[in-house]
């Protein structure tokens, strides 16, 4: 089988998608990519066919906030980018292609709806990945109705595909995913960068990362470690794509690295500081490990939410991301052990679901 993934040039949009992709290689299936101009060199590097398909958030942004100004709200802006721009602009690279490649399936990452869109029109079998949370129902509605005239003939509400891989255990899962007719429940596992695992403290440090895109990462990096400098921990912070250097001098009891593999970090940390993106709260839980949210932008807000009111996180937002009140978050989570047990008992949940090569054999034989 030829299966064709697509998605945004960003980190936190690929690595979802790499361990079906990689199962799907490992199975003998042709796999190709389609994704932003910068990240096809990347793509090609990790050893997949790839082509250029569709623009970058930014890029989005930037137009969006030409037409609307600066200042206007989600609706406007969020709107415009992920229900009008985007699209569009994969659809457009997209279409030309789509001949050529004759894909029996299409694996879209569920922001990437005009690769859905595209597929569906052509007759092809699509499947949205989750990589986050769904949108709230008041601002679903609204990109709904922006989004029939890519669907054509097709409801406006099949923009997460005839089908939906869903990473969720189902302690936190995500109702909106949770209601599509056809989904395929899948154990979210980590993607690890191929890069060296850095030097670790004795097992038990304090993990802190904003992930690989963050909004404002420097500032909040510093006010974090200049809290947990303050504890009787060791601590390592992955910056990401960021500069290290760009952090400063740290404590003693600081280690600084840029990428790392997660997956193994995770397994040696006895706490995560970050900012909630899906894929490092995920990948806490799998390791069973209570977490401090400070969350910065997008769908960090609600996984925040989510994981705060189970009880197996602690969240600061906004104005209450200050260096005192991380200090007595983490004492807090350090020496309570109810928060450790609620994700002990996530990662039970999560060590139960279906491992991507068992996914992709249903979605090849559901699509076959």
């Amino acid at each position: 089988m030829r299966i064709l993934f697509t998605c945004r040039p960003a980190y936190g949009h690929l690595f979802p998608l790499l361990p079906l992709a990689n199962a799907a290689r490992a199975a003998g299936h042709e796999v190709v990519f389609g994704t932003g101009e910068t990240f096809v060199p990347k793509v090609r590097e990790l050893g997949f066919e790839a082509h250029r398909v569709g623009i970058s958030i930014g890029d989005a942004e930037a137009e969006a906030q030409r037409r609307h100004g600066k200042d206007a709200g989600f609706l406007d802006l969020g709107i415009t980018m992920f229900a009008e721009l985007l699209p569009r602009a994969t659809m457009a690279d997209l279409r030309p292609l789509l001949p050529g490649l004759r894909p029996d399936l299409v694996v879209y990452e569920q922001s990437d709806v005009g690769a859905g869109a595209l597929a569906r029109q052509a007759g092809i079998p699509a499947v949205s990945h989750v990589i986050g949370r769904s949108m709230p129902p008041e601002v679903l509605s609204v990109a709904a109705e922006r989004l029939a005239p890519l669907w054509g003939s097709l409801p406006a509400d099949a923009m997460l595909g005839d089908a939906c891989v869903d990473v969720w255990p189902d302690s936190v899962r995500d109702p909106g995913t949770a209601a599509m007719p056809k989904v395929f429940r899948m154990r979210p596992t980590q993607y690890n960068a191929a890069v060296p695992l850095p030097p670790l403290p004795e097992d038990g440090f304090v993990y802190l990362t904003l992930g690989t895109v963050v909004f404002g990462a420097t500032q909040v990096l510093r006010g974090a470690i200049a809290a947990l400098s303050r504890l009787p921990v060791d601590v390592l912070v992955a910056a990401g794509p960021g500069d290290p250097a760009a952090l400063g001098p740290v404590p003693e009891n600081v280690r600084v690295a840029g990428f790392v593999p997660q997956a193994e970090v995770l397994a040696h940390a006895g706490l995560v500081v970050h900012h909630g993106g899906t894929g490092t709260v995920l990948g806490s839980l799998a390791a069973g490990l209570p977490q401090l949210i400070l969350p910065q932008g997008a769908d960090q807000f609600a996984n925040a939410e989510t994981l705060s009111a189970l009880g197996a996180a602690k969240a600061l937002v906004g104005e209450a991301v200050r260096i005192d009140a991380i200090e007595v978050a983490v004492r807090e989570l350090l020496d309570a052990p109810a928060a450790r047990a609620v994700a002990e008992g996530v990662a039970a949940e999560i060590a139960g679901m279906p491992a991507p090569e068992a996914v992709l054999a249903e979605l090849v034989s559901w699509a076959g």
